[in-house]
């Protein structure tokens, strides 16, 4: 299921729910429907910013081991390469930017960010 995320201050931002649930999390807010007003979007960027950093220090720690773990498992004590791809991972903050950016503009200029209505 979808979830958009509207503003009269930028493009509409669609994000899967498991995401957008996620962020919403961090924000205290209603899964289904909700508003982050004018005066809350300063202070949601700065959750949002900082969620972004902790994240992103875990993701480098968590992929770095999981490419050595594959690297172990996949060419073996002889070294054979056997050409598997890296996996492509979408992170948390590529997945958050867009809102992130919409909760920027929605803030420059005074405006609401609304979800779950028409």
């Amino acid at each position: 299921m979808l979830v958009t995320f509207k503003s009269r201050a930028s493009a509409e931002v669609l994000m899967y729910e498991e995401h957008a649930n996620r962020i919403l999390d961090l924000l205290n807010k209603d899964h289904k429907q909700g508003v982050i007003t004018a005066e809350e979007t300063a202070r949601a960027i700065q959750i949002l910013e900082a969620e972004i950093k902790v994240v992103k220090a875990q993701e480098v720690h968590a992929t770095s081991e999981a490419i050595q773990r594959d690297v172990v498992a996949h060419h073996g004590e002889s070294g054979d390469d056997h050409e598997h791809e890296q996996p492509e991972v979408v992170s948390f903050s590529s997945r958050a930017y867009p809102l992130l950016e919409m909760l920027r503009a929605a803030n420059k200029e005074k405006r609401d960010v609304l979800w779950g209505v028409l």
